[in-house]
């Protein structure tokens, strides 16, 4: 299949820089919320069924969510992940930084993932225009 058949099929294989970089994101904050998992146990005094199921359950929504980042609606989804990151610093006051930066990293991700394949398409647009 030529390339441009595949920038034209609505399912092509191409890779979204978009998907690649939040889905990055994603999975380092999975490992980040997951560690807090034990940090909510010992120094927050938190239940451990509480904890288990809000740490290790937010870190497999966010590793299932970067799964998922080829449907739109999943882009939303992982804002609802960063405020409930951020929301984890009334446990552990440290999440409200690290949510932060992870909040701060997956807008940047989305923003530049957008830029990026909206200026390819402008480019295979002006390259189709001046293929005869």
């Amino acid at each position: 299949m030529n390339s441009d058949a595949q920038v034209q099929h609505p399912h092509n294989t191409e890779r979204s820089p978009r998907r690649g970089m939040c889905a990055a994101v994603l999975s380092l904050e999975a490992i980040t919320i997951a560690l807090t998992t034990p940090v909510m146990i010992r120094i927050a005094d938190v239940p451990v069924s509480t904890a288990l199921g809000v740490g290790l359950g937010l870190a497999l929504a966010c590793l299932l969510l970067a799964g998922m980042l080829r449907a739109p609606w999943a882009y939303a989804v992982g804002y609802l992940i960063q405020v409930a990151a951020i929301g984890l610093g009334f446990v552990i006051a440290m999440m409200f930084v690290l949510g932060g930066i992870f909040a701060l990293l997956w807008g940047m991700a989305d923003f530049l993932g957008r830029k990026i394949e909206r200026e390819k398409a402008a480019a295979w647009a002006a390259y189709r225009a001046e293929q005869p």
